[in-house]
């Protein structure tokens, strides 16, 4: 996973995750809950919310905070 960036901008509220190796497996995970516990315990959620190309890799939005940048490679579980 990684943050949705372009050439000058880093967007940490929307995430990049792998979650399959094809687009049509990655679409049935569209319109689930992601969560990321932090080491402390935490838990931050977003929603999966479209494909990222064609290789299974969707956009995943968290609402209320992005993600730190310690979640970049680490596994997020999918509810």
């Amino acid at each position: 996973m990684h943050f949705r960036q372009g050439r000058h901008h880093q967007n940490n509220k929307q995430m990049v995750l792998k979650v399959a190796e094809t687009a049509e497996a990655a679409e049935k995970v569209i319109g689930k809950t992601a969560s990321w516990t932090s080491p402390s315990g935490k838990v931050i959620q977003g929603k999966i919310s479209a494909l990222h190309g064609r290789k299974g890799n969707v956009r995943v939005i968290f609402e209320e905070k992005g993600l730190p940048g310690q979640a970049l490679g680490q596994k997020i579980a999918i509810l």
